[in-house]
């Protein structure tokens, strides 16, 4: 579908699946106007193009309708979304080709995505593509009934390498393998079926007989409509349940995880019986002042790397006299080596729901998003069924509870943009633009999604929320450091014995929470190892050596050892693992991720990946290539838009000047 794209519709005709996949989202088109049969009415007048642009925020969503049915988007499925929403071709391609997830060239019904970022390249992840190679060809090849692609982080880090296998159908299917197998992740021949043929029926009519290995359902398959089924693709060895991902379940001290492998995550009855919703009627009772109060009051900032107090941004976002005013769950955790958040999205879902809502009554919005990336199915098909469940118990819709409080909850899932986590580019992609970074100011609370004030936060930062609301601000505060409060998630990978989420709280050392992971094993004299190196805060943070584990995981500490925590990834390498590769996966990440809207950004990360892979392999001027990438990391800090540009050179900076990558420095001047 390339090179003919204009400003024009064609007269292409979509096949039925693809018609019926796009009015499964839109519904069903009015006249001949809106895609629709024509009749000689249509000629004499024209009607409901005002009302088919207000709907141009269902683009993201009928685009997934199409993908996820058919397995791409061809131009006349295009074509025929963008008559249903009045919106010219050209702008509709430019949206759909923005993300990696969808494809707009014929493909097979089944996508294998295989993750080669950082936390999984350290588990050679290079072998596992090599395997690949060998016995199905190359990346985007096409044997007819599969294809595959190397992926960025796909959020499994503690079970490294992983894949995720997706298959387009009436509904979708996934698979998730993790430590991944090239045999268990390639389809048997004749597996993927060629058109719309879904999953047959098991005993208790949901799927195939025995090999369901999806969420783990207690008591039953609730009958609901979610986006994929709950009958994983047969391959991958079941996937293990969300606690699996958390050393410490089952600890009573724990507060953001405490639930986590208590619940069954299906259950609503479950959560109430474990305090869930405590925290929304205490809400109410304090009313949104005085929730805002109490969140103030603990010291709460995001979770996410910024840092911001969220007290603040809340207060700001009720105060604006415009309205009406959205929140937002940032889920679209994308930040290489993180996997905190679809951890509590498995393993707590209502947890989420909840902790949105009380955002919402807080700031007086009608209406929430959470904004979940295209690579979560598990988490996915979870936060669809509690909403679903929350609906029919009226803890969503119209008067919460009785208090005359109206909020629900719309789920909007990404594609594959790692921009996407960028919280204005949330708003664009939500709206159906591309997924691009505005300019601040406006900040968010002032004009955020859809032009009106929105306070939006990432998940953990929402969790958050309910020991707030339901102990106290002061109390909160009283855990962590004077300018650290509450506890904080880690996420750790890698070189070490037990990895998965962590929950300290915030003033522990890097050196307690290794003793916690069990180190990075033992050495032929079986005494302990340091390790070579540990990466704080994702490919966006930085390096530091294994003998300064003495930093403190709070903000001010990090800062204070010139490191960051962002996201809460700890990532530790051992000697085995290639460091250089490392740093050259990590600016091709920064490459491939830029959305090229600003030049320091769009060409700075495309020069930093060609330095790091000259000093990888010796063919450049040593000297030259680590002055240039200092002058242009310095450029990408001082000039681009956002985050991504801001942040792309900290993690090579530092294992240049921390490690020693490349040989020893010369003294900077300046």
């Amino acid at each position: 579908m390339t090179g003919d794209v204009d400003l024009h519709f064609l007269d292409a005709v979509p096949e039925d699946a693809e018609r019926e996949a796009v009015d499964a989202v839109l519904g069903p088109p009015d006249s001949g106007w809106d895609g629709g049969t024509r009749h000689a009415s249509d000629l004499r007048f024209a009607e409901g193009g005002h009302v088919a642009r207000g709907r141009r925020d269902l683009l993201l969503p009928a685009l997934h309708a199409v993908n996820d049915r058919v397995g791409w988007i061809s131009r006349a499925a295009l074509d025929y979304i963008c008559r249903r929403l009045t919106i010219p071709p050209a702008e509709a391609y430019g949206v759909a080709t923005f993300y990696a997830m969808f494809a707009l060239e014929r493909r097979p019904r089944r996508v294998v995505h295989v993750c080669t970022d950082i936390a999984c390249a350290a588990k050679d992840s290079a072998s596992l593509c090599a395997q690949m190679r060998e016995r199905a060809g190359g990346p985007g090849g096409d044997d007819g009934e599969f294809t595959w692609h190397e992926s960025p982080c796909l959020g499994l880090c503690e079970r490294a390498p992983a894949a995720v296998s997706l298959q387009a159908g009436d509904p979708p299917r996934y698979s998730v393998a993790a430590p991944a197998r090239a045999g268990e992740i390639i389809p048997e021949p004749g597996e993927v079926p060629a058109g719309d043929t879904p999953a047959a029926p098991a005993a208790d009519g949901h799927g195939a007989p025995g090999d369901s290995h999806g969420p783990p359902l207690g008591g039953g398959r609730p009958q609901r409509r979610t986006t994929f089924s709950p009958d994983t693709l047969p391959g991958p060895a079941p996937e293990p349940p969300p606690h699996a991902a958390v050393p410490q379940a089952g600890d009573p001290d724990l507060v953001l995880l405490r639930r986590i492998g208590v619940v069954d995550p299906t259950s609503l009855d479950d959560y109430r019986a474990n305090g869930g919703y405590a925290a929304l009627r205490e809400a109410m009772r304090l009313g949104p002042s005085g929730v805002i109060r109490e969140v103030a009051d603990s010291g709460l900032v995001g979770r996410g790397g910024a840092a911001f107090p969220t007290g603040r941004k809340w207060d700001a976002t009720a105060k604006r006299p415009e309205t009406p005013r959205y929140v937002i769950c940032n889920a679209d955790e994308s930040e290489p080596g993180t996997f905190k958040d679809r951890v509590l999205m498995e393993g707590d879902p209502f947890a989420v729901v909840e902790a949105l809502t009380i955002a919402g009554y807080a700031n007086n919005a009608a209406v929430g998003y959470i904004y979940i990336r295209g690579e979560y199915p598990r988490a996915l098909w979870l936060l669809e069924n509690a909403v679903e469940l929350a609906r029919e118990r009226n803890l969503l819709g119209t008067d919460i509870l009785g208090s005359g409080f109206d909020f629900d909850i719309e789920i909007r899932r990404g594609a594959g943009a790692y921009i996407c986590g960028e919280e204005t580019a949330i708003f664009n992609s939500i709206e159906g633009l591309r997924g691009e970074p505005r300019s601040k100011p406006p900040f968010p609370v002032e004009r955020g999604v859809f032009g009106k004030p929105t306070a939006i936060n990432n998940v953990e930062t929402l969790v958050n929320v309910l020991p707030i609301v339901l102990h106290g601000g002061p109390a909160y505060a009283s855990v962590g450091t004077g300018r650290s409060t509450g506890p904080k998630l880690f996420c750790v990978s890698g070189a070490v014995e037990r990895p998965g989420v962590y929950e300290v709280p915030f003033g522990a050392d890097l050196r307690a929470l290794m003793e916690m992971c069990g180190g990075a094993g033992t050495g032929p004299d079986g005494a302990q190892r340091l390790p070579r190196a540990v990466l704080l805060g994702g490919a966006a943070g930085g390096f530091v050596r294994g003998d300064e584990l003495d930093i403190p995981l709070t903000l001010e500490g990090a800062r204070d050892a010139g490191a960051t925590l962002g996201s809460g990834v700890i990532l530790v390498l051992d000697d085995d693992v290639d460091l250089t590769a490392i740093l050259v996966r990590i600016a091709a990440f920064f490459r491939d991720e830029s959305c090229g809207q600003c030049v320091p950004c769009r060409v700075g990360t495309v020069r930093q990946e060609e330095a790091l892979v000259r000093l990888s392999r010796e063919t450049g001027a040593r000297d030259t290539d680590l002055a240039l990438l200092r002058e242009v990391g310095d450029a990408m800090r001082d000039a681009s838009i956002c985050g991504l540009g801001q942040t792309a050179w900290n993690a090579v900076e530092s294992a240049i000047d921390r490690l020693g990558a490349f040989g020893p420095q010369e003294e900077s001047t300046r």
